[in-house]
């Protein structure tokens, strides 16, 4: 029997997405984004360590190409998500190793996320929220001091273990972000890692600091639309989403 061709599920653009194998959060709430849209995200595991240090993180370079090659081919963004892993092993060698398989296609990260997102809210001094160690969130300050973004506050749960940081309450993550917006020069506030969970608060915060906040899922999710060519405005929270 004879059959028609489509552009595939969706019928809209197709996005790739190299997650953590311990990441138990991005995936819940990039759907409360695209849901019911005409976009069709594709996910691959990676192999990661459940303690998060510099040393384990730069584990995973060598495994990028290899995960992302169970991606299929054809996509227009695929993002790496992980926020401190795309720190220590650089931006632009995630980019490589991405490339190194799908070369034509554009790659995105959390923290070249969270940058395009402050770039475009014009944002130069932030309040940032982690739940890292200081090994972790030393190497993070200083690539966003390169981009000319300061930290001017920074409140951290300091946890090690990702299996942690993915059941630290929302209400947990309200109060960080809060306490670290509240200091003086603040322009916005960013909380890092796509393990934690920050999307049930991400309006609230910004209604009580009136400032725009930046997570990580929620910039890597609006970077990859922003890739693809996507006009997203008001698919996700925050003030991110109105550009």
């Amino acid at each position: 029997m004879k059959f028609e061709l489509n552009n595939g599920a969706g019928g809209g653009p197709r996005l790739g997405l190299i997650v953590l194998k311990t990441d138990e959060t991005l995936e819940f709430e990039a759907r409360q984004v695209l849901q019911g849209r005409d976009v069709n995200l594709m996910h691959a595991r990676i192999p990661s360590h459940a303690e998060v240090t510099p040393e384990t993180l730069a584990d995973m370079e060598v495994a990028l190409p290899m995960t992302a090659d169970l991606l299929p081919q054809g996509l227009a963004a695929i993002g790496y998500a992980c926020t401190s892993a795309s720190t220590v092993i650089g931006p632009d060698v995630v980019k490589a190793r991405v490339q190194s398989v799908h070369p034509s296609v554009e790659v995105t990260n959390p923290i070249s996320a969270v940058k395009a997102g402050l770039d475009a809210m014009n944002a130069r001094k932030i309040a940032m929220v982690t739940p890292y160690l200081p090994s972790v969130t030393a190497p993070m300050r200083a690539l966003l001091a390169e981009y000319g973004i300061d930290v001017v506050s920074e409140v951290s749960f300091g946890e090690g273990d990702d299996y942690t940081v993915a059941r630290i309450a929302p209400a947990s993550t309200y109060a960080a972000m809060i306490e670290a917006g509240k200091a003086p020069g603040v322009e916005a506030v960013f909380a890092s890692c796509t393990n934690l969970q920050t999307f049930e608060v991400i309006d609230a915060v910004e209604a009580e600091l009136d400032l725009p906040v930046v997570t990580s899922n929620q910039a890597l999710i609006w970077h990859l639309l922003q890739l693809a060519g996507c006009d997203a405005k008001g698919w996700g929270p925050g003030r991110l989403f109105q550009y």
